[in-house]
């Protein structure tokens, strides 16, 4: 399954955003929290996201989506073609959309297809 890395300033909101993206898309779905610094502080880490990319990584790629500004930073330290490649979604909308498909056992282009399309998801 592609693995899915959710980078953000806050801890908490990447661990209850996994938790959703999971609760919906199945529980065996890899889907990773990389939020806050590593000492538990506002902020990112490369070291948190590196433990999260070693742990949601399962031989088919990982998604990387961040909340904004330094954390998009972070993640574009750590992108490789064609096996850890940066998503620029939605954080919500984006995990979710992601983790549906790499639960379906879709390829790294269609999870990242996937995720971007929740990019045009209209509420009402």
């Amino acid at each position: 399954m592609v693995g899915i890395v959710l980078v953000s300033h806050s801890a908490g909101l990447a661990a209850e955003t996994a938790e959703l993206a999971r609760s919906i898309a199945g529980r065996l779905t890899p889907v990773f929290p990389a939020g806050g610094t590593a000492e538990g502080g506002l902020g990112t880490s490369v070291d948190v996201v590196e433990k999260a990319l070693r742990g949601a990584d399962q031989g088919d790629g990982v998604i990387v989506i961040p909340d904004l500004g330094g954390s998009v930073l972070t993640a574009r330290l750590l992108a490789e073609a064609g096996r850890v490649v940066l998503a620029d979604v939605p954080f919500v909308e984006g995990a979710v959309a992601a983790a549906v498909a790499s639960g379906a056992g879709a390829p790294l282009a269609a999870v990242l297809a996937a995720a971007e399309e929740a990019r045009t998801f209209r509420k009402f």
